[in-house]
């Protein structure tokens, strides 16, 4: 039998109990606890009381509902396959809106246990006896509520990017605030053991001078004054060479350090298009990497993870495959190289990264490589605030507060079907000329940097620099 780590325990007898007064339980468990061990232990237990026949799942993808199903039928000792016999199904979001009307009669004919995983995804209230939200919410409202004997509801990050209600949630009133039932925070986790302690490594320019015939010479202290001003966007910073090359060295170095402590450590890329993750690949090509690449685009793409999930191979690269709930915990570092700025895809970015693996070093965090452009600083700011006892950021080139000798190493400027037309170059004296192909006859662009930059951001983080 599975030994529960303390919080499963605790959690599995609080919901239990909330189950004699109430038939739903909302769960907040940070990124990598391991809340589907937890749930379907819950089934289990719920099953030995025999109060429920059948378990049914849903989940935001077919990679987490494959894993899901997998856990299940582990620790229930049955198939889990939705077919006759069977302890339960596991199911996507996406497939309600298709799934058999015999399979929803179900939940009216028997005693049912629903698990919602990462609930996020799903928005949904009533008003005046209509449900509103999203597709997912309102099917959960219409055809889950009232009709399942209890739902349970599991996220690493409650809340939404749109601010609308998560549905069968409770909110205070009038403040707002989302009530959950059981709460396990990253603090906890790291000190308890459960989870690595993160690392964010934020990567930026100390001085950007900017020259074409538009808008003569400007010069900025960041990437994110830069942006700030609106000659050059993220993308164009994402999307080129040197910035890739740098990110990608760093964190090649970074997961070779940490091979020889544990020699199955994996890195992840998630990139922002399925062109990107393909540029990616031949970058770490040329850094003597092989990678791995999976996207909704690839045939195979969930075997292609279950290889790499069982594999020693050093990299994989990712189109919103493995941003959330997908299990691999040989993962160790990540490059965030996505156009996705929402603190919720950041959180569940760094958690695929923060899942120990057994026997594994106590002191070997889990390392994510971010530009420090301002929306990702705030997050990374936030996660030191979770963590005031833990060296949470650092950054990449060291800030001259930290060494007045350091030189960065890369250019700023992307050239990609979705980006700008910029184009350029960098020589060894960190200058950086940028601009389209000269024969076409277009402005030249040219960037430079130097030593001064990062009393600002450095402000933010204040003691907490490593």
């Amino acid at each position: 039998m599975m030994k529960l780590r303390a919080w499963q325990s605790e959690c599995i007898a609080q919901a239990l109990l909330s189950f004699e007064r109430q038939s739903h339980f909302l769960c907040h468990a940070t990124p990598a606890a391991g809340k589907t061990v937890m749930v379907a232990s819950l089934a289990k237990a719920l099953f030995e009381q025999d109060k429920i026949d059948f378990v049914v799942c849903f989940s935001p993808s077919r990679a987490i509902s494959q894993g899901v199903a997998t856990t299940f039928s582990q620790i229930l000792g049955r198939t889990f396959n939705g077919q006759i016999g069977a302890a339960g199904g596991s199911y996507t979001y996406q497939s309600m809106a298709t799934l058999p009307k015999d399979l929803w009669r179900v939940l009216n004919d028997h005693r049912v246990l629903v698990v919602l995983d990462e609930i996020h995804h799903c928005s949904g209230s009533y008003s005046d006896n209509l449900a509103l939200g999203n597709s997912w919410g309102r099917t959960i409202l219409d055809r889950i509520q009232g009709h399942a004997s209890f739902t349970i509801a599991l996220s690493g990050t409650p809340w939404r990017t749109d601010d609308t209600p998560i549905v069968l949630a409770r909110y205070s009133q009038p403040d707002g605030e989302l009530h959950c039932d059981y709460e396990y925070g990253l603090r906890r986790a790291v000190a308890d053991g459960v989870c690595r302690a993160p690392k964010v490594v934020l990567t930026d320019n100390r001085e950007i001078h900017l020259k074409s015939s538009e808008i003569g010479l400007k010069t900025y202290s960041s990437i994110r004054e830069t942006i700030k001003h609106g000659h050059i966007s993220y993308p164009d910073f994402l999307f080129r060479d040197e910035v890739i090359d740098h990110t990608l060295s760093e964190a090649s170095d970074k997961l070779s350090e940490i091979r020889h402590r544990t020699p199955n450590a994996g890195g992840l890329v998630v990139a922002a298009t399925v062109a990107h993750a393909e540029h990616i690949a031949t970058r770490l090509t040329a850094l003597g990497e092989r990678a791995a690449v999976v996207s909704c685009r690839t045939p195979d793409a969930h075997e292609i993870i279950d290889r790499f999930r069982v594999s020693k191979d050093r990299w994989i690269i990712s189109v919103g495959m493995i941003s959330e709930g997908t299990d691999i915990p040989r993962l160790q570092v990540c490059c965030h190289l996505s156009r996705i700025r929402t603190e919720l895809h950041f959180r569940q970015v760094l958690g695929r990264i923060l899942r120990r693996q057994a026997d594994e070093p106590p002191d070997v965090g889990g390392w994510l490589y971010v530009l420090a452009e301002s929306s990702l600083t705030e997050f990374a700011r936030r996660i030191s605030d979770d963590l005031p006892e833990q060296n949470v950021v650092s950054f990449s080139p060291k800030s001259s507060k930290q060494n007045s000798d350091a030189a960065s190493e890369y250019a700023a400027l992307a050239k990609d079907g979705e980006a700008s037309d910029w184009d350029g170059s960098i020589d060894v004296s960190g200058t950086w000329l940028s601009g389209p192909d000269q024969t076409e006859q277009k402005e030249k662009t040219e960037l430079s940097m130097s030593n001064h930059y990062w009393s600002e951001i450095l402000s933010l983080f204040e003691d907490r620099i490593v």
